[in-house]
């Protein structure tokens, strides 16, 4: 069973007016110090670029139900060492305020805002990178040319900032129009080998511009995994949850393709890109582009298709069931593009659109609940970073 983990981003929020709060290095000191990362009893913790904005690392699981349980816990915890500070958690994947964000402070993050000016500092979005386990690079390079079609209808089911710089962006997901401004950003070309791609990567370094590049899907540098790239910080974890399964599910899936000599695709970048747009703008309430065809059809029959594709290894996984009914919900309910949009329509105000987000954010766990070592015994060693 390939292991995977997830990594979400999230906004820290003043829950009296809904406007970001650059907390994220003051949310770190209230860890719980000397307590080795290895052996932590919760998920890991790190900043990002901006310091309105906290990530919160899974361990590796084998089970959807044992990531499902350390994502609400993740996602308790961070909350609860924000409370301690008059702050909350908020899963938006795009602040629905205006807001002028606070960079972190480090030699990377330095470097990045000198040199991509405004779209560094414009860049408080927040992701979901789901890291699923490879055998190899060469077996991990086989897979990333092989889910390439298949990428944006998981953006379109994880659709969550519809708001951008206090007013509506008219997308589901603005966060991917803003993440793309990012030079490597976006779809890649089929590389054909392991070989290809570090080339690759060797050459975008070269150019001054990039060391590691924001591709949609890419290895990972520092695990034994490939990471996919596409989707929002979803509002509702079980949300999360399913686009962790299906990821799975995309990566056996054409890991068996390779290892039969199914060739892959070879459907150029550019429309992978107008799929990706496709997506960003509409979510699953209009057309996507069918991973097969590349033609235009219903969000519903793509997602299908997806599920159809992915079915075999749902089942072995123990994942269907969950899936099945998950797909079902988010098509009754939306996604947490129209969940947020609804809540507008509701109050009137931006500020209850955020109140509301914290709700959903937190909507499982009560509170916050630390691993038993129990649950560790079933973890795998070394957390996905």
């Amino acid at each position: 069973m390939r292991t995977f983990g997830v990594e979400e981003e999230f906004l820290i929020v003043d829950p009296s007016n809904g406007s970001p709060l650059p907390l994220a290095a003051d949310l770190l000191r209230l860890q719980d110090p000397g307590e080795p990362a290895d052996l932590s009893t919760h998920p890991a913790l790190a900043v990002e670029l901006h310091q309105e904005q906290l990530e919160v690392i899974t361990h590796p699981h084998s089970t959807l139900s044992g990531l499902s349980a350390e994502i609400l816990s993740g996602r308790a915890y961070a909350d609860s060492l924000a409370r301690k500070v008059g702050a909350r958690i908020a899963a938006l994947a795009t602040s629905p305020l205006a807001v002028t964000p606070h960079s972190t402070s480090n030699p990377r993050y330095d470097a990045l805002l000198e040199k991509f000016a405004v779209v560094a500092r414009e860049q408080l979005t927040c992701g979901c990178h789901i890291h699923v386990s490879v055998d190899s690079d060469e077996e991990g390079v086989a897979i990333l040319d092989r889910i390439r079609s298949w990428l944006p209808p998981l953006m379109a089911l994880s659709s969550n900032s519809p708001f951008w710089d206090g007013a509506d962006s008219g997308y589901a997901s603005f966060r991917t129009q803003a993440w793309n401004r990012w030079s490597s950003a976006g779809p890649t070309e089929i590389f054909g080998s392991a070989q290809a791609y570090h080339q690759r990567v060797a050459d975008l370094a070269a150019t001054g511009v990039v060391n590691n590049p924001d591709f949609d899907a890419r290895l990972s540098a520092r695990h034994p995994t490939v990471e996919i790239r596409v989707s929002d910080v979803c509002l509702d974890p079980r949300d999360t949850v399913l686009i962790a399964a299906l990821v799975r599910g995309l990566v056996e899936t054409a890991a068996r393709e390779w290892k039969s000599g199914q060739a892959a695709d070879t459907v150029s970048a550019i429309i992978l890109r107008q799929g990706a747009w496709l997506a960003s703008r509409w979510g699953i309430q209009g057309e996507l582009l069918h991973p097969l065809t590349h033609k235009p059809e219903s969000a519903r029959n793509v997602i299908a298709a997806l599920h159809n594709h992915v079915r075999d290894a749902l089942v072995e996984a123990g994942d269907a069931a969950y899936v099945e009914e998950s797909l079902q919900r988010i098509f009754a309910d939306g996604t947490g593009a129209r969940l947020q949009r609804q809540a507008y329509a509701r109050h009137g105000r931006l500020a209850d659109v955020v109140s509301d987000a914290v709700v959903v954010t937190h909507q499982e766990p009560a509170i916050y609940e630390p691993l038993t070592q129990a649950d560790l015994s079933l973890l795998v060693p070394n957390p996905v970073v």
